[in-house]
């Protein structure tokens, strides 16, 4: 640690929090600013604090540029601004420099944690904004009596927080947190099987190496193509040549034209004779000849084929009339 940061804590702190009141509702509480985060040479001190609003700041070691502190003296300074954090009250000038003045001493964590994640698509800059709402809140739930290092407390809700921003912002397709993390152990687990069995694994070994069922493995397969999504009027990138996305998928459905013909012809086909709706089902379903029809309803073929241009005309009659 840095002798000056020493110097200022025998000399100037004689306790962590200082006796009288902070009067920081006065108006000489409007002069307290918050913590520059520019690589200014200017070193604050508390004596920087004139008049009643710096009663709550005496005693605290000088601050530094805040690109010239090094690790340990950043970590040092951090465990005195959190002793004076406790006795301050929140929501005062005071309250609020010592607090800025933490997030400021401790970005190099959110930076660090950031870079785990430098390969993501998202902009590092949203992402080390993100860190930072992680380390505002790892500030404020911090307790020095717990007797844990603040980088150490101060991690994992910093981590936490980057990775909730991608699994609530990065897929095209919100699924559940579930699938999401299964995405995540089926490609782990498709690694390691493809470097052992030198070929891409089935889902059969996919599912025994995770230990899940087959239509678990299949339903996260299914659940990864919903991470990225492409436009449907997107070109090619290999060949400008071909249409866009939409007219090369997709085909022409011949079946579509006879839809209104079957949904009209349904209610005609209700209204018949319980024969007759048996005549057409033998014929148009069963597609047996008006022979083996006879046969079935023990009449002749010949009084098969009346019945049944009857009943065709008399269906076709029907839809006429309703065009």
């Amino acid at each position: 640690m840095s002798p000056r940061l020493d110097e200022a804590r025998t000399h100037n702190a004689p306790s962590a929090c200082p006796q009288g009141p902070t009067h920081s509702d006065s108006p000489a509480a409007s002069a307290v600013p918050g913590p520059r985060t520019g690589t200014t040479s200017t070193t604050r001190t508390t004596s920087d604090f004139s008049g009643a609003a710096g009663e709550g700041l005496e005693g605290l070691p000088e601050i530094p540029p805040y690109a010239e502190v090094g690790a340990l003296d950043a970590r040092a300074l951090s465990k005195t601004l959190f002793e004076r954090l406790e006795c301050l009250e929140e929501g005062t000038h005071e309250y609020s420099y010592v607090r800025n003045t933490l997030v400021e001493l401790n970005l190099a964590l959110v930076k660090f944690a950031a870079a785990r994640f430098r390969s993501r698509s998202e902009p590092m800059e949203d992402i080390v904004q993100v860190g930072t709402i992680g380390l505002i809140k790892a500030i404020d739930r911090f307790e020095l009596s717990r007797g844990v290092e603040f980088p150490t407390f101060a991690m994992p809700t910093i981590v936490g927080e980057i990775k909730r921003f991608f699994r609530d912002t990065s897929w095209s397709v919100r699924v559940p947190r579930r699938l999401q993390e299964l995405r995540l152990d089926l490609a782990k687990a498709g690694d390691e099987l493809s470097q052992q069995l030198d070929r891409a694994p089935t889902v059969a070994e996919l599912s025994e190496r995770l230990g899940i069922s087959p239509e678990e493995v299949v339903e996260g397969m299914s659940a990864s193509n919903a991470y990225t999504a492409s436009s449907l009027d997107a070109k090619p990138e290999e060949d400008d040549g071909e249409g866009a996305l939409a007219d090369r998928i997709g085909y022409e459905d011949h079946s579509l034209e006879g839809i209104e013909y079957v949904e009209s012809l349904k209610p005609l086909i209700a209204a018949l004779p319980a024969r007759d709706r048996m005549i057409l089902s033998l014929r148009f379903v069963s597609n047996m000849t008006q022979s083996e029809i006879g046969e079935e309803l023990n009449i002749s073929q010949m009084h098969v084929s009346r019945l049944l241009s009857r009943t065709l005309t008399k269906l076709r009659k029907g839809l006429t009339l309703e065009e």
